[in-house]
């Protein structure tokens, strides 16, 4: 009976919701609901640097803490950073490329035409990359003639090989052809042949080389001549087997279609 006159006692002083709201309304972060007290352990803490003046009873913040929007700006600034270091990469990666490109229109020689086929050379609205393995045979001025061979690593089969070196091939001897000291430019290109007589290509995301032998597939031959009327560039696929040719024919030729394109002959 003492026991539960006791509980009694206690809930009948205890306060209602209603109540507690209304007296921890009146609290701020020093635990004190007398408006003069809070102030001066404030002015306490203040003088002791150890000063809060967060509410965190108040209504715009009952937490005392900004965690929602400190994530939110801080997502927003990291999107924003990323995005300007993306565009600063891009411009930066192309003003480096464009200035470390040999211009062949204005200068022609072995290491000027090195330095196009490792770096690349811009065609149309875009930039074509050639095969990290290449030589240079010739590049003079006075003969007015080019001639380099590139190993194309990777294609898969003959009409990638063919689709991708005459896209390479017209790009670098166009691009060389505006020198005026420049009509010819040769192109060779050559590829690793497997036993079974299937072109080998790169692994593992270029990293390991094929091992076939090498064999040439095709060259390009670009010339420019010119007239009253104008200039002219015209090109010679030549070089193609007729294993080769058969092979394209095949991938290129359909049912539905039955449009030949390259002839018998070894030139086109």
């Amino acid at each position: 009976m003492a026991k539960r006159s006791e509980v009694a006692r206690i809930q009948k002083g205890a306060l209602t919701a209603d109540e507690a709201e209304a007296l921890f309304a009146t609290v701020d972060h020093t635990g004190h609901s007398d408006e003069e007290r809070a102030r001066r352990q404030r002015a306490h803490r203040r003088e002791k640097g150890v000063s809060l003046d967060i509410d965190p009873l108040s209504e715009d913040d009952p937490s005392g803490s900004n965690v929602g929007k400190v994530i939110t700006k801080t997502a927003v600034s990291f999107v924003a950073i990323f995005l300007v270091a993306v565009v600063v990469g891009q411009v930066a990666f192309g003003f480096l490329r464009r200035s470390n490109t040999a211009n062949l229109s204005e200068d022609v020689n072995v290491r000027t035409v090195a330095s196009a086929l490792r770096g690349g050379v811009e065609w149309g609205n875009g930039f074509t990359q050639f095969p990290t393995d290449f030589s240079v045979q010739e590049a003079d001025e006075n003969t007015g003639r080019i001639e380099v061979t590139v190993i194309d690593t990777n294609s898969e089969n003959a009409l990638e090989c063919f689709a991708g070196s005459q896209v390479q091939a017209t790009a670098f001897s166009v691009n060389a052809l505006l020198n005026p000291n420049i009509d010819t430019v040769v192109y060779h290109v050559n590829v690793h042949e497997a036993e079974d007589g299937s072109i080998q290509r790169s692994t593992l995301f270029g990293f390991l080389k094929p091992t076939g032998d090498v064999t040439s597939f095709m060259t390009f031959v670009w010339t420019k001549t010119q007239s009253e009327t104008g200039v002219n560039f015209s090109c010679r696929i030549t070089g193609i087997d007729s294993a080769v040719q058969d092979e394209l024919r095949d991938q290129i030729t359909t049912s539905f279609t039955p449009v030949q394109i390259l002839s018998t002959e070894k030139s086109d």
